[in-house]
């Protein structure tokens, strides 16, 4: 009622009944109680909403748990195989990391993350930390969302190889490691560590070398 500002979501107060009742959009029994299913009524329209069938009036605002209950599933079945392999292996969640990070007075960062979740919050950082990120290899989108002149519809994908490089190339800029996220046909590149921070947004191609070529699996040491 406090969402709706007290107010009958069907008649807007026209009614000027002061009755005001909590209407579920769905079946209880499938929908549940969760505030996306409800819908605050004065009685007067609630009572007209169950007599002329009106009930596919409002539709639920959230949606369903479909996705979260696969993901749930799918964890499950991930975290036993790898705990029949390896017996030492446990489970954590992210609100427990979160509290021995603050504990300790530590800062948030993904190396900190990794020590708490080790159980080893205060252990001595290494002097280097490895990262690893997961790229794709492929842009599955065949064409570009908006047609050109004449409805003629252009292809999503850049050219493979741009003036040597391509996409996730890691090349040395300016005496500094770093990866190709963007590309231009003219030779100009997006360029980024693998935490997002940007080193140069149109960096010519003259002013790059090569040191990897791109994989799908990216790795920088920092």
């Amino acid at each position: 009622m406090y969402r709706d500002n007290h107010t009958c979501q069907y008649c807007r107060g026209k009614s000027k009944d002061s009755i005001l009742n909590v209407h579920h959009i769905r079946s209880r029994q499938s929908h549940g109680d969760r505030p996306g299913n409800l819908v605050t009524l004065c009685e007067t329209c609630h009572t007209k909403l169950h007599k002329e069938s009106l009930e596919n009036y409002f539709h639920p605002k959230d949606k369903g748990f479909k996705d979260e209950s696969q993901f749930t599933i799918l964890r499950w079945f991930i975290y036993n195989g790898i705990k029949e392999k390896y017996p030492d292996v446990n489970l954590t969640f992210g609100y427990i990391t979160k509290n021995t990070r603050i504990k300790n007075n530590l800062p948030k960062s993904h190396a900190v993350d990794a020590r708490c979740i080790s159980g080893n919050p205060l252990a001595k950082p290494p002097v280097n930390t490895l990262y690893i990120k997961q790229v794709r290899k492929n842009n599955r989108q065949l064409h570009k969302f908006n047609p050109s002149k004449g409805g003629i519809r252009k292809a999503n994908k850049a050219p493979y190889l741009v003036k040597g490089f391509r996409l996730f190339d890691k090349v040395l800029y300016n005496n500094r490691k770093c990866f190709i996220f963007g590309r231009r046909k003219s030779g100009y590149f997006d360029l980024r560590l693998l935490d997002g921070t940007k080193i140069h947004a149109s960096a010519s191609h003259k002013r790059l070398d090569l040191i990897e070529s791109a994989t799908s699996m990216l790795k920088e040491v920092s």
